[in-house]
């Protein structure tokens, strides 16, 4: 918490408090909406349609040739990548959050992208958490079969496409510096 001096000489910490109570609320926000939409769409998922082991084909075509709903039962990392130790992976989730709030806490007191963008990653893994602990696995169902080769989440997507704000966040400040 930084504290700055009014023009009588007092500190004023209380409006600084209130800056980064409105910065972590923004963070909080984006993942809270991540999270419920993400623990919505799985359980939904679950729900209406078997897992892929169980049938052979996609439960809904949603765009003919193009997107499918398929669920998958997830027991890997990443694109199938890092083993399928539930504690390693959650571990895992843990370490890179902490590792992007290091590498991007600067960033997201200047930033309402950056702080949304770090909001959507949060919100992608514990949503990817949340399935490990009540699962045993990560519920995967989004399938554009014809131009990815990995079936994934809304967890998944929200988490792709926060790196993708952070890194083009970035790429901008260091282009204005």
């Amino acid at each position: 918490m930084r504290s700055s001096t009014s023009q009588d000489g007092s500190i004023n910490l209380y409006r600084n408090r209130i800056f980064s109570l409105k910065q972590t609320l923004v963070i909080a926000a984006a993942a809270i909406a991540v999270l419920a939409a993400d623990q919505y769409s799985k359980a939904w998922i679950v729900r209406v349609c078997p897992p892929i082991q169980e049938l052979q084909r996609s439960c809904r075509v949603i765009i003919p040739n193009l997107l499918n709903w398929t669920f998958e039962r997830n027991i890997h990392g990443a694109f199938g990548l890092f083993g399928s130790s539930a504690v390693a992976l959650i571990g895992m989730a843990i370490v890179v959050l902490v590792l992007f709030w290091f590498s991007f806490r600067e960033a997201a007191a200047h930033s309402q992208t950056v702080r949304i963008a770090f909001g959507m990653i949060v919100g992608g893994a514990i949503g990817n958490v949340v399935d490990r602990l009540h699962y045993g696995y990560v519920v995967d169902f989004i399938d554009f079969y014809r131009i990815w080769p990995n079936i994934f989440n809304v967890a998944d997507s929200c988490i792709t496409a926060g790196v993708g704000l952070l890194l083009l966040s970035s790429l901008v400040t260091r282009r204005h510096r």
